[in-house]
């Protein structure tokens, strides 16, 4: 991640464990030297905390609140364009130091239908689009057995396709719910603007993101509400390249999207 990130990272840890102390009572901090309390002059006493708000570097930075960022930059975007440009300008995720490309959208941004995923994966960092590897092209044909694309310019026959993750975690490994919470103003902003009538989330991280709850296996088929609109869980396209004998469980679920959509 560099020397910058390591540093942040640092900073971040023994600002940690001050707090910790802070809470656990301590107001003092220890030096290695004795002091003669008789021999200083009288000066009102300063907490711990306060002594390690006049001592951190970058305060500004690095103390800044990304939910807080995050929810200001997207009540500021006033179309999708906009949206693109103030997650690309967002700068408190670490993922994006080792992305090659913002992974914003695909698709007709006039669907009934948005496809909320988890993040991208190496295709789709290098493309900057999202679903574009094999379980991007599984997703294309399952979702075109019930006659819905991704390129279609009918909005009744169209898809919109965005990740919770703008950026592809190292390893391809689970974003961090600190992780996912910086970017939800982002995502309900995105939902907002596009204005769906039925969000498909398709594996655990969205289900979290828009439920704050996993078990993607269990809510999968189940239909319910979120931000207003038809929301309905389905397993992950890569979940199913794993285990195809799920398929016939997602074939059911697009089933009941097509009804629904009817």
């Amino acid at each position: 991640m560099g020397i910058a990130a390591d540093i942040a990272e640092d900073w971040h840890a023994a600002l940690a464990a001050l707090s910790w102390q802070i809470e656990a009572g301590a107001d003092e901090i220890i030096s290695d030297a004795p002091v003669n309390r008789y021999e200083l002059a009288a000066e009102a006493p300063k907490s711990l905390a306060a002594k390690i708000s006049a001592t951190a570097p970058v305060a500004t930075d690095i103390t800044a609140d990304p939910v807080a960022v995050a929810q200001a930059a997207a009540a500021r975007a006033l179309s999708l364009d906009a949206l693109r440009e103030a997650i690309a300008g967002f700068p408190h995720c670490e993922l994006k130091k080792g992305a090659r490309n913002t992974v914003f959208a695909d698709g007709n941004p006039k669907a009934r239908v948005l496809i909320l995923g988890e993040a991208p994966g190496a295709e789709e960092d290098r493309e900057g689009r999202p679903f574009v590897g094999r379980a991007g092209q599984l997703l294309d044909r399952m979702f075109a057995a019930i006659g819905l694309s991704r390129s279609s310019p009918d909005a009744g026959r169209a898809l919109y396709i965005t990740n919770v993750m703008p950026w592809r975690p190292p390893g391809n490994r689970d974003p961090e719910p600190a992780e996912i919470a910086m970017m939800l103003p982002f995502v309900e902003r995105h939902i907002a603007l596009v204005d769906p009538q039925v969000i498909v989330v398709v594996g655990n991280t969205p289900l979290f993101a828009l439920t704050g709850s996993k078990g993607i296996l269990r809510a999968r088929g189940n239909w319910s509400q979120s931000h207003g609109r038809l929301m309905l869980p389905m397993t992950h396209p890569a979940y199913l390249l794993r285990n195809p004998s799920a398929k016939r469980e997602a074939w059911a679920d697009l089933l009941s999207l097509q009804e629904r959509l009817h």
